[in-house]
């Protein structure tokens, strides 16, 4: 079947220099139709033409065929309750770097997220537990807010993020949570505007069937300033600067699919200011899938 399909899929791709612009449409959605398994193929046929105009056209299907692929994999993984963040992460890394090694980047954080297992224990209150946390990503690991960068869209990227240890708001908060709830910690995002902080609560839970209240959030913590431990009262005077009113989710725990709607009206507002309104468009249509 796989050999029939293959067969098919060189067929169409031998038509791609077609002139009939209905027609090539026609070619195209035909192998559209054929997803992942058409990508190798029309990678090989890019490396052996010399025409451009095919160049492009396969550059074009392979980029629809990944991010439909993508576009699939991120409503799967919010129909099934998004448990799983760095899942989430991953996936709109691959927006961005579609043959990322998934396996390669979670090595990586284990890597980090045993070396804060290692200084965790039972007896240590709540404020020592995250002290160790922010010595190990912060001083050990050299994870940093990108501040002379800001908008740059690479700091929404795992990736990107291990390598330069350089991140946005969100995406060093994504980080520090993940690692935080695999040592047993309880700490959660909180969706505040126009920044993205944590909550560490009294209790860890799982967040399908309910997030902690108001009640439980013992203190915040800002990863973008190496984890700087605050309360209440600086959200309260953080709103006030912005003149908006006081809301409830200003100040609780928020789950995994508002963080990475969080992530990705971020990216699209980086790509924008960088001129790229193509990805901005795109990512627009991810949105609605929360």
């Amino acid at each position: 079947m796989k050999e029939k399909n293959n067969t098919e899929i060189s067929a169409l791709i031998s038509l791609l220099d077609e002139p009939d612009m209905f027609v090539f449409e026609r070619i195209r959605e035909k192998i559209l139709h054929h997803g992942p398994d058409a990508v190798p193929l029309l990678e090989e046929a890019w490396d052996n033409s010399f025409n451009r105009l095919i160049q492009n056209r396969i550059e074009e299907i392979v980029h629809m065929i990944q991010f439909r692929s993508m576009f699939s994999g991120l409503n799967e993984w919010k129909e099934s309750g998004g448990r799983d963040i760095m899942e989430g992460m991953i996936m709109i890394t691959k927006y961005q770097y579609p043959d990322l090694n998934t396996d390669e980047i979670l090595k990586k954080v284990d890597i980090i997220g045993k070396d804060i297992w290692l200084e965790i224990n039972e007896n240590l209150t709540a404020l020592e537990k995250i002290k160790v946390i922010n010595h190990i990503v912060f001083e050990v690991h050299r994870f940093r807010g990108n501040k002379t960068n800001f908008d740059n869209p690479g700091n929404y990227f795992i990736n990107d993020l291990l390598s330069t240890r350089k991140g946005s708001p969100v995406s060093l908060g994504i980080l520090y949570m993940y690692l935080a709830q695999k040592a047993g910690i309880p700490v959660y995002g909180v969706d505040l505007p126009q920044h993205f902080i944590l909550a560490y609560t009294d209790l860890i839970t799982d967040e399908v069937i309910s997030l902690p209240n108001e009640e439980e959030v013992l203190f915040y913590i800002n990863p973008f300033n190496r984890g700087a431990v605050f309360t209440r009262r600086e959200i309260d005077l953080f709103l006030k600067q912005l003149n908006l009113k006081s809301k409830s989710s200003y100040y609780l725990p928020c789950s995994n699919l508002v963080i990475i709607k969080r992530m990705i009206q971020n990216l699209r507002f980086a790509f924008k200011k960088s001129g790229n309104n193509e990805k901005a468009a795109e990512l627009m249509e991810l949105e609605k899938i929360f």
